[in-house]
């Protein structure tokens, strides 16, 4: 396994920006899309752009005895939606929620993946009753997302919405309620040949089950953004989704890496590096999000990743 991972980690490539990949053949397995797959690129709003669950899936592609293992950049932006919707007074009025839309042509000609992740729904929402508009403003989001990864010459992996805790942050009606129906959308959506993971419904059965134990345990405090817990929880079902079912069956990161003989120092280091992509592309790219770091050019990110990933491979090698 050791000589796997090192091999996989000499043979990180940051694709020049502008390379063209071969067109990929249709229908390929999870398993097929990570070994055609060059540069990963993860979309989302704040919990996706706090990076948690993009660094376990980061982590894994190590043990995975890939012959090139995939640059992953988290491209994620708080308060983001891709319906193009906001409440009144969002942020105290300070600024309306930003829209995917807004910056997406710029997010795919920077980064140049030829997979996308993405994992919309918790704001699409408006945080209000289901309605059959802002369902459609969705749908069409979602179908423009779908549309613009596929011109850009890449494949889109859709996450579904994360379980809402209507307990921890209770309204006068379920917003979990609410993305259930954006989630069975999105799942039904597979019959049409849409590459879907479900995280909604497993995160709400694993939430249902361990209350049963302790009526007050939560994945997330707040009702919305997840905790380490909840983030390994997201991780665990997009792991699982690309493969390894193993995953759902660890209560804890730390569990599960230790069975694919990774050392925990590595974890950190793999963090590190996501944290200086995000910040870089994000920022170069552009949006209209107040209050989000600017970070580094991106080819000074790039040879701090470099950096990191060299340490990442002395770690392992003292393995």
């Amino acid at each position: 396994m050791v000589s796997k991972l090192i091999l996989g980690l000499s043979l990180i490539c940051l694709a020049p920006l502008g390379t063209v990949f071969a067109q990929a053949p249709a229908n390929p397995t999870p398993q097929e899309l990570l070994k055609q797959s060059k540069r990963i690129v993860f979309l989302g709003d704040s919990i996706t752009a706090a990076g948690e669950y993009v660094a376990y899936f980061d982590t894994w592609l190590l043990t995975q005895g890939l012959e090139k293992i995939p640059v992953v950049i988290d491209a994620g932006l708080p308060s983001e939606t891709v319906s193009g919707l906001s409440e009144d007074g969002h942020a105290g009025g300070a600024f309306p929620r930003p829209d995917l839309a807004e910056r997406l042509e710029r997010v795919l000609a920077l980064t140049n993946p030829d997979l996308v992740v993405a994992c919309y729904g918790m704001n699409c929402g408006i945080y209000l009753p289901f309605d059959e508009g802002r369902f459609k403003k969705y749908q069409a989001g979602i179908s423009s997302l779908k549309a613009a990864v596929e011109k850009a010459g890449a494949r889109l992996v859709i996450v579904t919405p994360p379980f809402y805790d209507d307990q921890r942050a209770p309204l006068k009606f379920s917003y979990n309620g609410v993305l259930d129906r954006y989630s069975e959308w999105l799942v039904g959506q597979r019959r049409a040949g849409w590459m879907v993971a479900d995280l909604h419904g497993p995160m709400a059965a694993e939430v249902a089950k361990r209350r049963q134990a302790d009526p007050k345990f939560t994945f997330q405090p707040d009702g919305v953004h997840p905790n380490s817990a909840g983030h390994w929880a997201v991780a665990q079902q997009v792991i699982s989704w690309f493969g390894d079912q193993s995953a759902t069956a660890a209560a804890t990161p730390a569990e599960f890496f230790s069975t694919k003989t990774l050392p925990p120092e590595v974890l950190p280091l793999v963090k590190q590096r996501v944290s200086i992509l995000r910040d870089s592309y994000v920022g170069t790219a552009g949006h209209k999000r107040p209050g989000v770091a600017k970070g580094l050019p991106v080819k000074e990110a790039e040879q701090k990743a470099a950096e990191l990933t060299k340490k990442i491979q002395e770690t392992i090698v003292s393995l």
